[in-house]
């Protein structure tokens, strides 16, 4: 059973830093494409960054320059946020894309103050 399992979050005030990680088990394969969507309450869930196996990567325009996703080895992910808003509070959801199938973390809350 794959399972993909977040970390870091937290409240920060504006301005500061947060960093996620997420891993994946379960699965025998490496995601081709690992990466972050987040939800603000009543807002739909929206791509945060996103990198491939050939590290080519993909920011939503709001992150660009502040957010930096990595990928420490084949099955983990980062996502460095610096000059953080309070825009930015929402639930965050670690994605791994495994042989054509989807697969969510169950999220991690990020709430950052004025």
């Amino acid at each position: 059973q794959v399972q993909l399992e977040e970390s870091g979050g937290g409240l920060v005030q504006a301005g500061g830093s947060l960093r996620l990680s997420c891993v994946v088990s379960g699965s025998g394969f490496t995601p081709n494409t690992m990466g972050w969507y987040r939800q603000a309450p009543g807002n739909q869930r929206e791509l945060v960054a996103s990198m491939t196996i050939g590290g080519n990567t993909k920011y939503a325009d709001s992150v660009k320059g502040r957010f930096t996703i990595s990928r420490g080895n084949t099955k983990k992910t980062y996502l460095q946020m610096n000059s953080l808003k309070p825009e930015d509070t929402a639930v965050y959801y670690c994605n791994a894309g495994i042989l054509g199938l989807e697969y969510w973390g169950q999220g991690t809350q990020v709430t950052v103050s004025p």
